[in-house]
């Protein structure tokens, strides 16, 4: 279950995504999160959908790849998908049974809502996937470097932004191989109800935060073993270079945001 999140993960190749600068694809996916709220309607999804599914193809991988990736994350999506069908009152009602009473606003609002997490977890998972996590933290320090004048400490924000995204795999990895050998003696977790599924996830906790603690302690021993400073002296062995592929995949994304701005003001 765990192995199949693809938080922090990296997938070498020479697509023309995996050949963008770090900030490109940094800046396009942050902006994509703000940009698809703009869709309000079927033709506005449907855009966001192809689009979408167009980054996909250009990465190489296939999208079988990013739906594994989007499973674990299902319950949650309808979960709140659910929340949103049950707690909207306006608009005709379907169905009135008791305190329950679901609406064609509900439910609508519940589908927006569950197509804008798929998308958002399906394009953010381009980024993760086609960047390494060192360059992820590169692309963030660069684009923060003007709150340096404010005194915010860029360097190291980036420094434990990329720390987190490097031991995201690590720690899952290591949730699945502690879950393999408490199957091994005997305890299920997909079995009985909702709460001794829970408990059965208790003792899975303990060894992996004691993990992560001695990986916490390790690191910050070779860090200090190796002469780790701050970033005030120190030279960049990797260099973001920005490309013409760069300037013409930030043309394209602002072709595809006016295109749906249009269909939201303009067509409706």
């Amino acid at each position: 279950m765990f192995n199949k999140v693809l938080l922090g993960r990296y997938m070498p190749g020479d697509s023309w995504i995996h050949r963008l600068d770090a900030r490109t694809k940094l800046i396009i996916s942050i902006l994509f999160i703000f940009v698809i709220f703009f869709a309000s309607s079927v033709v506005g999804y449907g855009l966001a959908t192809i689009f979408t599914l167009f980054v996909i193809s250009l990465t190489g991988l296939g999208i079988g790849v990013f739906i594994r990736g989007v499973r674990p994350m299902l319950f949650l999506m309808l979960l709140t998908t659910a929340l949103q069908i049950f707690f909207t009152t306006t608009g005709q009602t379907w169905v009135h049974w008791g305190i329950i009473r679901i609406t064609d606003d509900g439910v609508y609002n519940a589908i927006a809502i569950f197509v804008r997490f798929m998308l958002i977890i399906l394009f953010s998972t381009v980024l993760t996937l086609t960047t390494p996590p060192l360059e992820v933290a590169d692309a963030m320090e660069a684009l923060m470097r003007p709150l340096k004048k404010l005194g915010v400490p860029v360097a190291e924000l980036a420094l434990m932004l990329s720390i987190a995204l490097r031991f995201v795999p690590t720690l899952m990895d290591e949730a699945e191989a502690i879950m393999n050998a408490q199957r091994a003696r005997g305890v299920e977790f997909n079995e009985g109800s909702v709460v001794k599924r829970i408990r059965a996830f208790i003792p899975l906790l303990i060894p992996l935060f004691i993990n992560a603690i001695k990986r916490a302690i390790e690191l910050g021993d070779a860090m200090e073993a190796r002469g780790y400073r701050d970033s005030e002296n120190r030279t960049k062995y990797r260099v973001l270079t920005w490309q013409l592929q760069d300037t013409l995949a930030m043309l394209g994304f602002a072709g595809f945001t006016v295109v749906l701005l249009v269909i939201r003001f303009v067509w409706g």
